[in-house]
């Protein structure tokens, strides 16, 4: 066997190695979410409070950081395209979504007025706030929370360990129980689908 082979061969073994490891993982951080007595609770108040605002003719909001404005996007697009029925859609904004006001007002304010800006724009009494941020020190998504806090906008985050700067300014926190960003964005996700799909099931049951 050339060294080429050899190396091709450990190359393999590694490659194997990681992506068992990051399964196991996140099949662990799964486990914890499971065991978290909290989270249930969590989840079915932040769905209820999803639920009556669009009701009420209310929207939901969404922000972040980087990976997280991305999910912020993806799951604005959840509630106004569909996620897993066909519907009429509901009112979602991600507020990454406008380059020009985002890179305008961080640049004649401040980075951390980007969002807070747009929440004093578009928020109304009702409305649902969800700030995501995997380190949960994001200042931008802290300055957001206030001022809807002030609007009367309920506020939710999703985080990760606890004891945050983002979990103090929210009333519901969704919180994930592990140190790497990528397994906190991927639970992310999946706790979002989760209630958009208790959202869209519930505002189309007869």
């Amino acid at each position: 066997m050339s060294s080429a082979d050899t190396l091709r061969g450990a190359d393999r073994l590694r490659r194997a190695e990681t992506l068992r490891a990051r399964i196991d993982e996140s099949i662990s951080i799964r486990q914890a979410l499971l065991a978290d007595c909290r989270l249930a609770a969590v989840v079915d108040a932040v769905v209820g409070a999803i639920v009556g605002s669009i009701l009420e003719g209310g929207k939901v909001m969404l922000c972040g950081n980087g990976g997280s404005a991305a999910d912020a996007q993806h799951l604005a697009a959840e509630l106004v395209g569909r996620f897993c029925l066909e519907r009429d859609p509901f009112p979602a904004i991600a507020l990454a979504d406008n380059v020009a006001a985002l890179t305008a007002i961080s640049n004649d304010y401040a980075y951390e007025d980007a969002y807070a800006r747009a929440v004093r724009a578009y928020g109304r009494p009702g409305d649902v706030l969800i700030g995501l941020s995997t380190s949960g020190e994001s200042v931008n998504v802290v300055e957001a929370l206030k001022a809807a806090s002030a609007r009367g906008v309920i506020t939710v985050v999703f985080a990760g360990a606890p004891g945050s700067a983002v979990e103090a300014e929210a009333e519901y926190a969704l919180l994930v129980p592990a140190a790497s960003t990528a397994s906190i964005q991927e639970v992310h996700k999946l706790l979002g689908h989760v209630i958009f799909e208790m959202v869209e099931r519930e505002l189309c049951t007869p």
